[in-house]
């Protein structure tokens, strides 16, 4: 090291006579000079010597840089050496991000290499309203309910056919004590076995702060679980045709549970921080806000009850409920119905796959942009499990019965449907999870301003939603097994098809924001939205 870099400051001559002359003074002043000079050039090697390491050593240029050149008279402090060597080792950011990914392919880059997020974790108010604005949203209010009453009422035992709908006025069938504690020890159910440390934890995508939620997938589990229990219900002979005989007023209660379960998540979102509110649910209007979702990613603890919502006890419940249907016409038959055994193992295979790839779900627009209000909580709960099986009681209660060729060819239509499906979806999550992966090096891509690219060859080239072409192939397919003797039951298909055309205008909507350009270019390339040759 250097010795010191200041001499020794001497006291000021300021009381008594002079003692030296100015001829002395310039004397000590040389003399001084020297001996600083002598002690600079007799000094050991520096650090910056002595500790370079052998990688540095090799790699370094013959020509001295500026930083390793000693000033003349001036030797360099430390914390200066220590710059520059640490300069010198650092890798570039590009480097250090492009290292970072190859090790990880969960890696995400840090805020400030995303342009597209904003830095700023307030939330502003929300401009664009869909569904009609408040107004429309009071009407979904009522419109959602009444379609799942009416459908159920108007497809019953007697008659599954169009028809003047009559309520009925046995009030027991619409609210059914036993109905309520089957339905609330379900959720229960579904919530102890989602709390279990089991599965694995995943992080989701970056939120607008930069932070990444964490989520425990232990769905394919559950499912496993909740099959063991019916199984083990049905062995012990407990009546589970219940569920069937109180139908409709399970329904009730899973409408009274949303309404009420939809207050509290508005409440708890007003006297929530700005920042955890949902980018399409800020209105400031308490109906547009409620219906839409006002918190995006509602959390008691590290319960998340969006994503707990989203596949756990209406998707399971829709499997459960097509058990109890397939069970009790064994049980009245004493065989397994062909048609209505089909469609419930086709159900059952889209409910496997929905859950084995249950992380999948963390890169969709449920997740990523929309909040968690009435909208999704009375679809997750009510509408899914109650509708969706609308098929399988048409065949349970009427079963029309389809010769072997045409199952065939029903058969074949969905397993088309499921390929197109899960062979899309799987290509676009490990693209999502980690783009320099070399199994995808063959895939096309169009960059864009936010870094991201967009796939234009593969599954990906036929249509810019070819999973959701593969679904609707699926939903007409369980159609197609009840025949053509009455239109109800295809209402699932043709309500799906709405609802997927819909969601497709709002992502376009949404990409067009977001990739500006790019997504033109990528729209000119990929012409077909939905269905290749159609739509």
């Amino acid at each position: 090291e250097f010795v010191c870099t200041n001499s020794t400051r001497m006291p000021s001559p300021r009381k008594g006579k002079r003692s030296t002359s100015k001829s002395s003074s310039r004397s000590r002043s040389r003399s001084r000079s020297r001996s600083r000079s002598r002690k600079v050039l007799k000094s050991p090697p520096t650090a910056e010597r002595k500790t370079r390491s052998p990688a540095r050593t090799k790699t370094a240029s013959p020509a001295r840089s500026k930083a390793d050149t000693p000033t003349r008279g001036k030797p360099q402090s430390p914390a200066r050496r220590g710059r520059s060597v640490e300069r010198a080792v650092t890798p570039t950011r590009r480097s250090a991000r492009l290292e970072n990914k190859a090790k990880d392919p969960e890696f995400k880059e840090p805020l400030e290499a995303l342009p597209s997020m904003d830095k700023s974790k307030r939330v502003p108010k929300t401009t664009h309203r869909e569904f009609g604005g408040a107004i429309g949203s009071f009407f979904m209010l009522f419109v959602l309910p009444i379609t799942v009453y009416g459908l159920n009422i108007m497809c019953d035992k007697k008659s599954c056919k169009p028809r003047k709908m009559k309520i009925p006025t046995d009030l027991k069938l619409f609210f059914d004590w036993e109905a309520a504690a089957i339905y609330l020890g379900w959720i229960a159910f579904q919530a102890f076995i989602y709390l279990l440390p089991i599965g694995r934890l995943v992080k989701g995508q970056p939120l607008r702060s930069g932070e990444r939620l964490v989520y425990r997938c232990n769905g394919f589990y559950a499912m496993l679980i909740s099959l063991a229990a019916f199984g083990g219900a049905v062995y012990l002979g407990y009546p589970v045709k219940k569920v069937h005989e109180k139908f409709i007023a399970l329904i009730t209660t899973g409408t009274i549970f949303s309404f009420v379960m939809s207050v509290l998540l508005y409440i708890k979102a007003r006297r929530g921080p700005n920042s955890k509110l949902a980018p399409g649910g800020n209105t400031g209007n308490v109906l547009y806000d409620f219906f839409i979702g006002h918190e995006l990613n509602p959390r008691i603890g590290s319960f998340d009850l969006k994503f707990f919502c989203e596949l756990r006890p209406g998707l399971i419940g829709w499997l459960m409920i097509n058990l109890v249907f397939l069970t009790e016409a064994y049980q009245k038959t004493g065989t397994f119905p062909p048609a209505l055994t089909m469609v419930v193992a086709f159900q059952a295979l889209y409910v496997a796959d929905a859950l084995w790839f249950e992380d999948a779900i963390l890169t969709t627009m449920d997740i990523i942009t929309d909040g968690f209000g009435f909208m999704l909580v009375f679809g997750d709960l009510v509408w899914v499990p109650f509708l969706y099986c609308l098929q399988t009681r048409f065949l349970q209660e009427h079963g029309d019965s389809l010769p072997w060729y045409c199952l065939a060819g029903i058969a074949i239509l969905n397993m088309v449907g499921y390929t197109i499906f899960r062979g899309s979806n799987s290509q676009k999550n490990e693209f999502r999870k980690n783009p320099y992966n070399p199994e995808l090096a063959h895939l096309e891509t169009i960059p864009t301003s936010t870094g991201k690219k967009l796939l234009v060859s593969g599954w990906w080239g036929m249509c810019r939603k070819p999973n959701y072409f593969g679904d609707i192939l699926m939903a007409l397919s369980w159609s197609l097994a009840c025949g053509s003797s009455t239109p109800l039951p295809y209402f699932y298909p043709v309500y799906f098809t709405i609802l997927l055309v819909h969601r497709e205008m709002r992502d376009s909507e949404h990409c067009a924001k977001k990739y500006k350009a790019s997504w033109d270019r990528y729209c000119e390339r990929v012409k077909y939205r939905i269905c290749p040759l159609v739509y």
